[in-house]
């Protein structure tokens, strides 16, 4: 069984090497070329740039993967994780400090080995395609911060998970799943007023007019809007992007300052009817949904496979502790989850383009969206000549390309009803 294991999960890290590869030779033979839709926006040496991007992120993203799939071959194949367990199982014999001592030193330690990654991906790559505008004084009160945080979160959550298996060792899949569930929706409420603020200054937009029309906009679909804010991202990099946070009847908008300085209005106000699209289809609950039954599903598999009692013998351990069987499901879980990947990206692309068509139909300037997509692929240097394979196989959202197709072709059927 350890070796079918170790041959099932080389086949799903082997193909999604492939596909890597598959993705960037299409991008050296195409990479030049401007795609139809994108000629006066798009230059040659904007293009060149975007291709020069994606190569030096993909090199990095392959190299990392190599190093992150080699540790994690040592650590659960070659007698690594024993030790581990062991260690831990002798700092202490209470159940419950033993499951959180295991997650938070194998997260700390996994974010130790990811910042020589994060420093060359910021430093190196994002300066050199002039992306980065923070020194290295941010970037590690950011890390510390974050690194913080997420401690804290995971000492949390591990502890409620395992203080229930305890308090209930035959129902705990469906109380674990219900403080899960709970917990993920108090974040909603909680990220955007306690977190956020952490790392980044929120304001009101100061953009003359601009608020005014998002507030109308919304009106226009019945959704209430609590704040429209703009936040200081280009303090720390030059991206751009907006997006909606909190549930029920208040939302919050929230605007990248990046994307105020690079759009018009009209632009805006169409990237956010887009995600209005989102909320007003059902997009957002039917994910939640989807999640939520998922997880639930994932909590009772997990409690039947421990019950079982051979996960253990798929690593040819004689012994796993309670931690060490969920850390064996998570890997399980990987693997099980690559072959399907493709469907629920197949599924999110469908709800993106529906959303696409909400905007141009709320805002009756489907070319605004199209502009607006043409700008951020080019302020982001965004890959437009990803192979379609990998597209289908990755992407949560269309080709951009696609996009700004059917968006200007709607955009000529509003212009001959005219």
């Amino acid at each position: 069984m350890t070796l079918a294991l170790f041959l099932a999960y080389l086949a799903t890290v082997a193909a999604g090497f492939w596909l890597n590869a598959l993705n960037l030779r299409h991008l050296r033979r195409y990479g030049n070329t401007v795609p139809a839709g994108f000629e006066g926006t798009i230059d040659p040496e904007t293009l060149a740039k975007t291709t020069a991007y994606t190569l030096a992120k993909s090199r990095q993203d392959i190299i990392e993967s190599i190093f992150d799939n080699l540790l994690l071959v040592i650590f659960l194949f070659c007698g690594v994780l024993v030790v581990y367990d062991r260690w831990i199982s002798g700092l202490t014999g209470s159940f419950f400090a033993t499951g959180v001592l295991f997650f938070i030193i194998l997260t700390f330690l996994q974010t130790i080995l990811s910042i020589p990654f994060g420093l060359y991906d910021t430093f190196r790559i994002e300066n050199r395609f002039g992306f980065n505008t923070m020194g290295p004084g941010m970037w590690f009160a950011d890390l510390l911060k974050s690194t913080a945080v997420a401690m804290l979160l995971l000492a949390f959550v591990t502890a409620g998970g395992f203080s229930i298996v305890r308090l209930s060792p035959e129902y705990w899949w469906l109380w674990v799943w219900v403080f899960y569930s709970a917990f993920s929706v108090f974040m909603m409420y909680l990220s955007p007023y306690v977190i956020e603020p952490m790392f980044n200054k929120f304001e009101p937009v100061q953009e003359e007019g601009l608020e005014d029309r998002i507030r109308a906009l919304m009106a226009r679909t019945g959704i209430r809007v609590s704040r429209v804010m703009q936040m200081d991202a280009s303090r720390r990099s030059r991206h751009s992007n907006a997006y909606f946070t909190g549930i029920g009847k208040v939302k919050r908008i929230v605007l990248y300052d990046t994307l105020i300085r690079q759009m018009t209005h009209d632009e805006v106000l169409a990237v956010l009817a887009h995600e209005v699209g989102h909320w007003k289809k059902g997009h957002v609950w039917k994910r939640l949904a989807v999640a939520e039954a998922g997880g639930l599903a994932s909590c009772y598999i997990a409690y039947r496979l421990i019950e079982w009692g051979g996960l253990s013998g798929l690593l040819r351990m004689e012994h796993a502790s309670f931690a060490a069987q969920l850390l064996i499901l998570a890997f399980l879980g990987a693997i099980a989850a690559f072959p399907v990947t493709p469907l629920f990206n197949w599924l999110s692309r469908r709800r993106e383009r529906v959303a696409d068509r909400f905007a141009a139909g709320l805002t009756g300037t489907p070319d605004a969206l199209a502009s607006a997509l043409i700008k951020l692929s080019s302020e982001n240097l965004s890959n437009l000549h990803p192979h379609p394979l990998y597209a289908r196989f990755y992407y949560s959202h269309p080709q951009v390309v696609e996009r700004v197709k059917v968006l200007n072709a709607m955009a000529e059927t509003v212009r001959d009803k005219i």
